[in-house]
């Protein structure tokens, strides 16, 4: 059965300077599914990293660590390609697949220092609830994927989905509620738009246990 996915593929437009980037620096910036990702250094994976804006003033702030983007949607891989090459990042990698078969196939366990995860697609209809990227499978994944003490760093600024971010996270055993995140995260275009319209900005931070819970 195919899996649900937590994205459509909208035909949004690709500008031809986002189109030339897919084309010319994807190869050069980006980690071909399903290639092993590994580092020597703090790993952070960014699950939806959209069109990059927070992505690079992260990796930027933090040139210790090495970061991975992962990102479906073309405009958005091309706008953080074209960021990467301007600003000669050299911690920031691409990869544009679907983020849960990232995590299964392509991130060791216990590989990772952070996984953030800014302003999911909150799917606010009830229906569409079961497209919701936070399930309790993936939160099961992505504390699997953590090493012990790294930090799970969610936004949303939908009060229903941080609810619902909330319960879940918190019923995964594996994960305990934290006070902070490895990063800082930026204030985006995306976000000051919703702040204008009344959206309440919501952080959620967890870490995975350094000892079964209960321990």
């Amino acid at each position: 059965m195919r899996p649900i996915r937590s994205y459509v593929l909208r035909q949004g437009r690709t500008t031809p300077a986002q189109q030339r980037a897919l084309e010319a620096l994807l190869p050069k910036y980006g980690i071909s599914f399903p290639e092993e990702i590994k580092s020597d250094r703090p790993l952070v994976l960014e699950i939806g990293s959209g069109m990059g804006e927070t992505t690079i003033a992260i990796a930027k702030a933090h040139p210790e660590a090495d970061f991975i983007a992962v990102e479906v949607h073309g405009p958005g891989v091309g706008s953080l390609l074209n960021a990467i090459e301007r600003d000669q990042l050299s911690n920031l990698r691409v990869v544009r697949h679907d983020a849960v078969e990232v995590l299964e196939r392509m991130v060791a366990d216990s590989s990772l220092d952070a996984i953030h995860l800014f302003f999911p697609d909150p799917w606010p209809k009830k229906r569409h609830h079961k497209r919701r990227f936070v399930q309790a499978a993936t939160a099961s994944l992505l504390a699997q994927k953590l090493k012990a003490g790294g930090v799970l760093h969610a936004a949303t600024d939908w009060p229903d989905y941080a609810e619902h971010m909330q319960q879940v996270f918190g019923a995964e055993p594996r994960l305990e509620q934290a006070g902070s995140g490895y990063a800082e995260r930026p204030v985006t275009k995306f976000e000051s738009r919703g702040r204008k319209l009344g959206h309440p900005i919501r952080e959620l931070y967890f870490r995975r246990r350094t000892a079964p819970a209960g321990r």
